[in-house]
């Protein structure tokens, strides 16, 4: 495909079109399959967190410290969708106005489309995409959803949980999530009243918490609108990839990641198989029209059309005819 073989040579604007697709869901398993050789080389970092914590400008300075020492950044920024367009509200691209003219920044703002956990679907096809045209980092930035922000932990190496003093009395509601979430802890906006109280409450959790064994994860102080702490938090951010590559955890995580990339990948085709299977078993059918009349339970009409071996029938039919003679 010219678009890729322009894409590993540099081109942006190829690059671009073939996010487009990924984003259209056009092509994407032929796409993903040639790409697959050139993908491992980008680290990606997560910011999440809840609507108003200032994430937008933390991804906008910690590109520019990225940048100093060298690195070229892939940003992908998950906006609300507009109601009127579907497209995304390119609101995070008005806050990082100083990369556009940056050749080592690629700025991607994707709409959520009705996803609930806070990135677009596409998402990790586009994380693929940026990672095989050369980025050496690419930053997540999720929409802000609050506690269904967990689809970050399946895309990034690291994932930074940016709060403000002012989310203090929400911890408790949020604190299994955001334990299960967080590598790093950002108190950002650390100037307003209450960021004192806040790291506190933190720190204090976290020394309860019994999760990662090989890492705590620390509680850091941000004004990213000043450029306070973004040097530090970088820091940390690489002392937990190292931590992570010494003890084998980012080969584990990363694992894990095309584990579940592998059984959503089926699940999602057999969905798709099977929604066609009822288009056109009569069987099928009948059973589908029973149950939307109530007159059969779901799950004794799933346990009647497994039993009847309809299903692996058609299968088994459909993969002898997909087999070399």
């Amino acid at each position: 495909m010219k678009l890729i073989h322009d894409m590993l040579a540099g081109d942006v604007l190829s690059l671009a079109r073939l996010i487009t697709k990924v984003e259209r869901g056009d092509g994407v398993p032929q796409i993903m399959k040639l790409i697959y050789p050139y993908v491992g080389r980008a680290y990606c970092i997560g910011i999440t967190g809840p609507p108003g914590a200032g994430k937008s400008t933390v991804v906008d300075c910690l590109t520019k410290v990225i940048r100093k020492q060298g690195f070229t950044v892939g940003i992908i920024a998950a906006d609300p969708t507009s109601p009127f367009t579907g497209g995304a509200v390119l609101g995070d691209r008005i806050r990082m106005q100083q990369h556009y003219l940056d050749k080592g920044v690629f700025i991607r703002s994707m709409a959520t489309r009705g996803s609930e956990g806070g990135l677009p679907q596409s998402t990790s096809g586009v994380i693929k995409l940026l990672n095989a045209s050369g980025k050496d980092f690419v930053l997540v930035e999720t929409v802000g959803v609050g506690q269904t922000e967990l689809d970050i932990m399946r895309s990034a190496d690291t994932t930074v949980v940016v709060l403000v003093p002012e989310a203090g009395d929400t911890i408790q509601t949020m604190k299994a999530g955001l334990f299960e979430i967080a590598d790093i802890f950002a108190v950002n906006k650390a100037d307003r009243p209450g960021a004192d109280n806040l790291v506190n409450d933190l720190r204090n959790m976290l020394h309860l918490h019994t999760g990662q064994t090989y890492w705590e994860a620390p509680v850091l102080t941000t004004q990213a609108i000043h450029d306070v702490g973004i040097d530090e938090l970088f820091m940390q951010i690489e002392k937990h990839r190292q931590t992570m590559e010494d003890t084998g955890e980012l080969s584990k995580r990363r694992q894990e990641q095309r584990r579940r990339e592998f059984l959503e990948t089926v699940e999602h085709r057999i969905s798709a198989e099977l929604l066609q299977l009822v288009e056109r078993d009569k069987e099928m059918g009948r059973y589908m029209k029973m149950v939307e009349l109530g007159e059969i339970d779901p799950y004794s009409a799933a346990d009647e059309i497994l039993r009847s071996g309809v299903v692996t029938a058609s299968w088994s039919q459909q993969l002898a005819g997909r087999m070399p003679s």
